[in-house]
C-alpha cells in the first residue's frame, strides 16, 4: 500500500483520509477549497476535530456559538499563525468561506481523532500559538503549534512547519510508533504539503529499522503523506519552499520520539 495519497486537483475537496481507508486506529484528515459563499457542514458523533484556517477568511457557526471573517492569511507561507476551531464530538460545525468583500476563496483542513467530549468548543487564536525554531543551518525550519500536548484536548496534537528551499525537515529522521514513554510515544501521522511556487514538489522518506517500510515518496502541492509508523525525513529541492500541516493522535496524547541512531551523529557539537 503507497502511503502517499494524490490531491484533487479541482472540486471542494482536496484530499481525505480516514481511519479505515489509511488502516490505522486514530488519525483523520481532509481538505477542502470553499470559494467565497459557499458552506462545509461538519459532524463526528465520536471524534473531536480541529479544524485550521489555512487561508482566507471563515465563519464558523456552532448553532450556540458564531464567529465571523476569521483568518488573516492570504497564503500558508505568510509569516502569521493560523486561527483554529477546536470542538468535540457530537458537534455540528458550518464553515462558510467569507470573501471579507473580496471574492477570495478559503482552504480549510479538518483534523479529527477519537474522544469522549470532555472539553467544550473553543477558538485557537494565532496569538495563543507559540511560534519557533527548530535546527540549524540548512536544517532550519519554522514551526507553529496549533493543538500541542500541553493543550487541551483528548486525542489531537497538530503542528504546522514552513522549511524553506533546498533545507531538510523533520531531520535527523525520528519516529514515534513505541509505547515506551518517556522515551518514546505511539503515535500515527499525516503531512499535509503544500509547494510554493505549486508546480514544486518535495520527498519524504518513511522507513522502519527493519525495512518492513521503506517509501521514497516525491509530494506534490496539496499531497498527503500517511505515517503508520517508522522514521519520516522531508528534504525540499532549491528553488522551493515547502510548508506542512501534521496531525498526530494514539492512545496516548503526548509526543516523545526517538531519532534514528545512525544519523543522530549530527546533533552532536563540533
Amino acid at each position: 500500500m503507497s502511503l502517499l495519497v494524490k490531491a484533487n486537483e479541482t472540486g471542494r475537496e482536496i484530499v481525505r483520509v480516514t481511519p479505515a481507508s489509511a488502516g490505522w486506529n486514530f488519525v483523520g484528515f481532509s481538505a477542502y477549497r470553499l470559494e467565497a459563499g459557499e458552506s462545509l457542514d461538519l459532524h463526528f458523533d465520536d471524534r473531536e476535530m480541529c479544524v485550521v484556517v489555512l487561508s482566507g477568511k471563515v465563519s464558523f457557526d456552532t448553532g450556540a456559538q458564531r464567529w465571523k471573517d476569521i483568518g488573516e492569511r492570504t497564503s500558508v507561507f505568510d509569516d502569521v499563525s493560523p486561527y483554529a476551531l477546536y470542538a468535540p464530538p457530537g458537534t455540528r460545525v458550518r464553515v462558510a468561506a467569507t470573501g471579507a468583500g473580496t471574492g477570495e476563496a478559503a482552504e480549510v483542513a479538518i483534523c479529527d481523532a477519537p474522544a469522549s467530549g470532555r472539553y467544550p468548543v473553543r477558538m485557537i487564536e494565532p496569538s495563543q500559538i507559540k511560534a519557533s525554531v527548530r535546527g540549524e543551518g540548512l536544517n532550519t525550519r519554522y514551526v507553529r503549534d496549533i493543538l500541542p500536548h500541553t493543550e487541551t484536548a483528548e486525542s489531537l496534537l497538530v503542528v504546522e512547519v514552513r522549511t524553506p528551499s533546498g533545507h531538510s525537515s523533520s531531520y535527523p529522521p525520528h519516529k514515534h510508533d513505541a509505547d515506551d514513554i518517556p522515551r518514546e510515544s505511539s503515535l500515527e501521522e499525516t503531512y499535509y504539503h503544500r509547494l510554493n511556487p505549486s508546480q514544486g514538489f518535495a520527498f519524504q522518506r518513511v522507513y522502519t529499522d527493519a525495512r518492513d517500510i521503506d517509501q521514497a515518496l516525491a509530494v506534490e502541492d496539496h499531497d498527503v503523506v500517511m505515517v503508520p509508523r517508522g522514521y519520516h525525513p522531508v528534504v525540499v529541492p532549491y528553488g522551493y519552499d515547502s510548508y506542512y500541516l501534521n496531525v498526530m493522535a494514539g492512545a496516548k496524547r503526548l509526543w516523545h520520539f526517538k531519532n534514528d541512531p545512525a544519523h543522530e551523529w549530527m546533533l552532536e557539537k563540533r
